[in-house]
């Protein structure tokens, strides 16, 4: 004879709301699955990609400030890197302005559309998946109501069918569709606590990038950084 927690766990475990859901409370199931690992992936390559730009920062003080020149001081640092794609820009766009437009655009604000640009595109690497996070974050006590909604109506029904309103008939169907409900903020409550936590992770790291654009503006436009921390000048 089965124990009272053999049959518990047979009424109200995963395995059975799969078995005995219609196709609707699968889908629903299978969309907080997507949900819930697209969350982890998210965030875990987020912060992968997090710990690398913060290496880069530190890199960036160590080589490419002390470098004798912005040349230099750019093949010092790895290809691919954030920082140097930035560098390379503001590079690129000190040594491409030519005079034909010197009436319009001057140097100064030729190299900070350029670094601007190079700047917000880094921003924005930054920022990718953020958006599904909070839409997750959002969006998955609801999907997880809906199933339970969904559940306790087909469980009603199926009393009704049947014309058997005893508490041991009902409690089964309707715990079990109300663990789509747990589920549901099983999903959100990860999802919302990393999106606040990579989003204050990632203002740090972008303050770091405005000030290392800001700190070549200077230099491109006026031959010398604007020391903030001590650190050495890189000289022509």
């Amino acid at each position: 004879m089965d124990s009272p927690v053999a049959a518990s766990q047979q009424v109200y475990g995963l395995i059975p709301l799969w078995n005995n859901g219609n196709m609707v409370t699968r889908a629903t199931l299978a969309v907080l699955v997507i949900m819930s690992l697209g969350s982890w992936f998210i965030i875990f390559t987020k912060v992968w990609d997090q710990r690398n730009m913060k290496k880069s920062a530190r890199l960036v003080e160590k080589q490419f400030w002390t470098a004798p020149s912005i040349k230099d001081g750019v093949e010092r640092l790895p290809k691919g890197d954030d920082f140097r794609f930035i560098a390379e820009d503001g590079l690129r766009a000190a040594s491409h302005h030519e005079g034909r437009l010197t009436d319009r655009i001057d140097l100064h604000e030729w190299i900070t559309m350029a670094l601007m640009r190079a700047t917000d595109l880094v921003n924005g690497k930054l920022s990718n998946g953020l958006a599904f996070l909070a839409t997750v974050g959002s969006t998955a006590p609801f999907v997880g109501l809906f199933g339970t909604v969904m559940g306790i109506l087909n469980a009603l029904i199926a009393i009704g069918v049947a014309g058997q309103a005893s508490i041991d008939k009902v409690a089964g169907p309707v715990g079990e569709a109300l663990i789509m409900t747990a589920i549901g903020l099983f999903v959100a409550v990860p999802a919302v606590l990393g999106y606040n936590w990579l989003l204050r992770r990632n203002k740090g790291l972008q303050d770091s990038l405005r000030n290392f654009s800001g700190d070549l503006h200077a230099y491109l436009v006026g031959g010398a950084r604007v020391e903030s921390g001590g650190g050495a000048a890189v000289r022509k």
